[in-house]
C-alpha cells in the first residue's frame, strides 16, 4: 500500500463572474457564479500514521492547526470511513505549503480541505464516492464541494449546486494588493445589493470573457483603496474584475505572451503572478 502521497495540488479558482440574487431565511446568500481552476495553488503532502492521530507538520502564520480546514476535513473523512467501512482509519502527518494568500477569494483554504480529502480518501482506502466526499465536504465550507466536483461549474444555492460548464482557453494575471477582507462583514454590509435577476448557464456561454459582474466589488474596493487602485491599474488591459469577495483581482489573456507583458509591468508594491485556464481538477483520476 502507497505510504505518502507528495506534491499534492490544490489549485486556486477565480469567480468569473458573481451575482447575488438573494438571501435565505438563515442568512446565507444565494448566488450564482462561474468558478474557473488555475493552475496555480498550495501544496500538499501527506504521510500515513498508523496510531490514527492526523496532524500538520508544519507552522502557518494566523492559522492555528485545530482551525485549518485541512485537519477538519481529514478528520471528518476518518469518521466518514470508518462508518462506511466499519474500520478504523490510519492517521495522517500533512505539510501545507502556503502559496494562496487567505482572504484572497482564491478559494485556497477550501481547495485544500478538498486535496485533503480527495488525497486521503485515495490513501487511507476509505471508499467515498465522489458525491459522498462533496457531502460530506459542505458543512465545512461551501466552496470545498467545487473543488471536488473537479470542473469548471456554473454554481448556483449557496455555491453548492454545480452544472459543468465550458469556459475560454486563456491565461490570467492575478494581482494580490495586499489586505485581506472580512468575508461576513462585506456579505452583512447595508449597501451590497441582494436582487440581481438570475441568468441561465446559456447566457454565460454566449459571450464568457466578459459576462456579468461581482456585485461585491464595488462595496469592498470602498472600503479597501488598494483593491479599487489595482482594479483600475488593471483594467487597462481588459475586463479587470475582483474574485470572489476580494481581495485578489484578475484580468484574462488569450495569450501567454500578452499575460507575461502585463505581469512585468505590475507595480512593486503589488505580488502578482499568471495563471492558466485548467478544465479539470490535476487529482480527479484519484476519485
Amino acid at each position: 500500500m502507497t505510504l505518502t502521497l507528495n506534491r499534492c495540488p490544490a489549485p486556486a479558482k477565480l469567480n468569473l463572474f458573481l451575482h447575488i440574487t438573494g438571501r435565505r431565511a438563515d442568512g446565507y446568500h444565494l448566488l450564482q457564479s462561474v468558478f474557473q481552476l488555475l493552475d496555480h495553488g498550495d501544496m500538499l503532502d501527506f504521510r500515513m500514521r498508523e496510531d490514527g492521530e492526523v496532524h500538520r507538520t508544519n507552522d502557518i502564520r494566523g492559522l492555528p492547526e485545530n482551525d485549518d480546514l485541512v485537519i477538519r476535513a481529514a478528520r471528518a473523512l476518518q469518521a466518514a470511513g470508518h462508518v462506511k467501512s466499519g474500520k478504523a482509519m490510519r492517521g495522517a502527518d500533512i505539510t501545507l505549503e502556503k502559496i494562496l494568500p487567505m482572504g484572497g477569494g482564491l478559494g485556497g483554504g477550501s481547495s485544500d480541505a478538498a486535496t485533503t480529502l480527495i488525497a486521503l480518501n485515495h490513501l487511507w482506502q476509505a471508499g467515498l464516492t465522489r458525491a459522498e466526499l462533496m457531502t460530506l465536504a459542505l458543512p465545512l465550507g461551501a466552496d470545498i464541494p467545487f473543488f471536488l466536483f473537479g470542473q469548471n461549474a456554473f454554481a448556483e444555492g449557496i455555491g453548492e449546486s454545480l452544472t459543468a460548464v465550458k469556459t475560454p482557453d486563456c491565461w490570467y494575471v492575478v494581482i494580490e494588493p495586499g489586505v485581506m477582507v472580512p468575508t461576513a462583514a462585506i456579505f452583512n454590509a447595508s449597501q451590497l445589493t441582494r436582487n440581481s435577476k438570475p441568468v441561465r448557464i446559456t447566457d454565460f456561454s454566449e459571450a464568457p470573457e466578459d459576462f456579468g459582474r461581482n456585485d461585491l466589488q464595488d462595496v469592498v474596493a470602498g472600503l479597501f483603496p488598494p483593491i479599487a487602485e489595482a482594479i483600475e491599474w488593471l483594467g487597462k488591459f481588459g475586463n479587470a474584475r475582483m474574485t470572489g469577495s476580494g481581495a485578489c483581482v484578475f484580468c484574462a489573456f488569450a495569450q501567454e505572451q500578452q499575460a507575461e507583458i502585463a505581469l512585468l509591468s505590475v507595480p512593486a508594491r503589488w505580488r502578482a503572478w499568471k495563471a492558466k485556464a485548467l478544465a479539470r481538477h490535476p487529482l480527479g483520476h484519484l476519485l
